[in-house]
């Protein structure tokens, strides 16, 4: 198998002159540190120099900052006091969702505050850059317990959990201050896995001003288990779909910068520019269905053998390995390969903060989360954002971003969809321009739907309404 990328790139491109490879290697570097546009890169791009952080230069970028977000959708949060409680800090998806969102409220003049709930002690660099990302941009980061926790959530204009689990956070720390806070708090959920539906998390659901979840099916899906396994109520829901960041756009519609990267990263897995390369990027686990995926993989060969058709030598990405911890289900699937004698077309790389040049080296996106699917699955929106098409599973959110079809083609969740799966797969792989038009088509959706500006129209309706409800409880 090949190399995990990393150090393959690091190795850089061999029969090219000394000033040629320096320079090429260079571009790509750079392209590769501003293509870290999953949200994560997003958010960590610039912990170590952060233009507000470095030498009072400070001052004519957040004159810069106003002038330009002076028409944001956000704008009427300016001097409002939000407390932002996460269940951990990590580089998992709510987390860094609960993040970006802090900095788009910095940005119109919000004073935000961080509380992370369940803090490691231990040193850790992750959470350390995290937390010096949110510091230079002027979010303040509090312990989680303590009468100045207490304080600022009294104080707050707005509250908002992040995750189901955040809940947790209310009692042991508020205490009998609870019922003050409560009426002025949006919950931000984004779980699906039925283990997250204990009371102990969500007892307080019913009496907050809102919840905000990514998708409608979620959305429906924890009001019918709230009722039925908790016996509570939901309270007002809103659906906020996400949206791209501009950093990821940015590199998607440059065309010098998609060709680097995909060059390179081809380069890094030994794979040819005319090669077809299908992949599946996500944390590796059984629920994200990478097992699943591979069986489909090598049922493609057979249905193309079967069919003798004519098709470019096809390769299967997965990218969210762990090379140092391998878990009994990565070691499960590289058995897999080997058994099957596909080694030479599966590459197995590790996780990765820079998701753009792998979007920008494949040529189709693969989503393959397993039961409910996934809440909404931001990968998604950022593969069509490369017009790449998706072939994902008919649940979850997956089924409110992909159009069946038209942006690319869905298959059921389960042992069941492995066969739906391997046809979409020589499906895509035999005909060239439906792989075109669904990428293109996929670009166009993103461009109506899923866009920064889209997320921050969405979350400003919310913000409004739980405010004004929030000021309706204090008069009454």
């Amino acid at each position: 198998m090949a190399k995990p990328a990393s150090s393959a790139v690091a190795s850089g491109a061999g029969g090219r002159g000394p000033a040629h490879h320096r320079t090429h290697l260079l571009l790509l570097l750079l392209v590769a540190v501003a293509a870290c546009a999953s949200t994560a890169g997003f958010l960590l791009r610039g912990v170590l120099l952060d233009p507000c952080d470095a030498r009072g230069g400070s001052s004519a970028v957040a004159t810069a900052r106003t002038v330009a977000d002076a028409g944001s959708p956000l704008g009427f949060m300016r001097s409002k006091t939000v407390l932002l409680v996460s269940h951990e800090l990590s580089l998992s998806g709510g987390p860094l969702l609960l993040m970006e969102l802090a900095f788009l409220l910095r940005k119109v003049g919000s004073q935000v505050v961080w509380i992370t709930n369940q803090r490691s002690e231990e040193k850790n660099d992750v959470t350390y850059s995290l937390e010096h990302k949110m510091l230079s941009h002027g979010v303040q980061v509090l312990p989680a317990r303590g009468q100045e926790a207490i304080n600022t959530a009294l104080k707050a204009d707005l509250v908002i959990l992040n995750t189901a689990v955040a809940g947790k956070w209310l009692d042991p720390v508020l205490k009998d201050h609870v019922p003050q806070v409560l009426p002025k708090i949006l919950w931000w959920i984004h779980e699906m896995r039925g283990h997250y539906f204990k009371l102990e998390f969500v007892k307080h659901l019913p009496l907050v001003a809102g919840a905000m979840i990514d998708s409608h099916t979620t959305a429906e899906y924890w009001k019918t288990r709230t009722h039925d396994r908790l016996k509570i109520q939901m309270p007002q829901t809103y659906v906020v779909h996400l949206g791209n960041s501009k950093e990821l756009m940015e590199v998607a519609e440059d065309n010098v910068a998609r060709r680097v990267l995909r060059e390179h990263i081809r380069e890094s897995l030994g794979v040819q520019s005319e090669d077809l390369l299908f992949a599946i990027i996500n944390s590796v686990s059984r629920g994200k269905g990478q097992d699943l995926f591979l069986q489909a993989f090598y049922q493609s060969f057979q249905l193309i053998q079967q069919s003798k058709l004519k098709v470019p030598t096809m390769h299967a990405v997965v990218v969210g390995s762990d090379i140092n911890a391998q878990t009994k289900f990565e070691a499960q699937l590289r058995e897999f390969v080997m058994k099957n004698g596909i080694q030479d077309r599966v590459h197995f790389v590790n996780k990765t903060l820079a998701v753009a040049p792998y979007l920008a080296a494949i040529d189709v996106l693969v989503q393959n989360s397993q039961a409910r699917g996934e809440c909404f699955g931001r990968i998604t929106i950022e593969a069509m954002s490369f017009k790449l098409p998706v072939l994902g599973t008919a649940a979850g959110g997956t089924t409110e971003i992909v159009l069946d079809g038209s942006t690319g083609l869905l298959h059921p969740a389960g042992k069941e969809g492995v066969a739906s799966l391997a046809k979409n797969i020589v499906r895509l792989a035999s005909h060239v321009e439906q792989r075109v038009a669904m990428g293109k088509k996929g670009y166009d959706r993103v461009k109506e739907r899923f866009m920064e500006h889209h997320m921050a129209d969405r979350i400003a309706v919310v913000l409004k309404e739980v405010l004004q409800k929030s000021r309706e409880h204090s008069h009454s």
